[in-house]
């Protein structure tokens, strides 16, 4: 049975309850991460916990644990639950008041809440022949930079793709690109990695930060700037990002075909990077 830690204590997801009046349940008042773990070692871990640290201070709510607790707390997590290869949620919300008021309350006990869940990672075919995924406008609120628990938004862009029969939903703001509903994008054109650069409009993913790393360290040309939507649409490759789905071509969107149809040989070589840089990381905590 799936092990869980809630306000202090690990016990059986069945057993974990929050309170009817918690304002992560009333307002989506919270905060959260995700981390992949291989071989029950979380990646990135630090980076994860200060993009963490900036959505609390963004919502202003004091983080309850210090890294090390933290590491303490998803340490106990991954190792109470199964499979060597792991995806850990952690989630922190404002806490329960004893009334329904949209102003924070004065004093009040945050929730913490963590799970695991097996990582699963795309499956090679969508590597081989990449994804489909369809474009809208991208109508979220103006602080896109802050991961909160607050998704609705994101959950009906994403829809539009699963409607669509596609995994994922490019989103496009004023003429530009920002990101997926649910990941980065990044877009390749003539050699060059073309990434949109972190703005309020987008979430600074920790997995967009290792393939900027990457393409410098490998010498890959990279401009970090503003990305319009008809450079992106006629881009050479596009690709989606995430911590779950690591690194992951777009080989169609709305329908046509981005450069040749296929991954194209950016992504082959980011894409053995990643695994690579992965490996190592790994390794390093051994």
């Amino acid at each position: 049975m799936t092990t869980v830690y809630l306000n202090g204590q690990f016990l059986p997801i069945a057993e974990a309850k929050v309170s009817a009046m918690d304002r992560g349940f009333l307002f989506g008042d919270g905060a959260y991460e995700v981390i992949p773990v291989y071989s029950r070692r979380p990646f990135r871990l630090a980076e994860h916990l200060r993009r963490l640290q900036g959505t609390l201070d963004g919502i202003r709510l004091a983080n309850p644990y210090s890294e090390t607790e933290w590491t303490r707390l998803i340490g106990g997590i991954v190792a109470r639950n199964e499979g060597e290869d792991q995806s850990v949620y952690l989630q922190i919300t404002r806490g329960a008041d004893t009334k329904r008021n949209h102003a924070f309350p004065a004093r009040v006990t945050p929730t913490v809440y963590i799970m695991s869940e097996p990582l699963v990672t795309p499956p090679p075919a969508q590597r081989e022949t990449g994804i489909a995924a369809v474009s809208a406008p991208d109508v979220r609120w103006l602080r896109c930079d802050l991961k909160t628990t607050s998704l609705l938004a994101n959950c009906l862009l994403r829809q539009l793709a699963i409607a669509a029969g596609c995994v994922e939903t490019i989103l496009f703001r004023d003429g530009c690109l920002t990101e997926g509903a649910a990941s980065n994008i990044f877009a390749v054109k003539n050699g060059v990695l073309l990434a949109p650069p972190k703005t309020h409009l987008m979430l600074p993913g920790i997995t967009y930060d290792v393939v900027l790393e990457l393409a410098e360290k490998h010498g890959l040309p990279c401009a970090v700037r503003d990305v319009l939507e008809g450079e992106a649409r006629a881009a050479d490759e596009l690709w989606m990002t995430s911590s779950t789905r690591e690194v992951l071509p777009i080989t169609s969107l709305d329908g046509q075909p981005i450069g040749t149809g296929q991954p194209g040989p950016v992504f082959r070589k980011m894409y053995a990077w990643y695994q690579e840089f992965k490996q190592t990381v790994m390794r390093a905590g051994e």
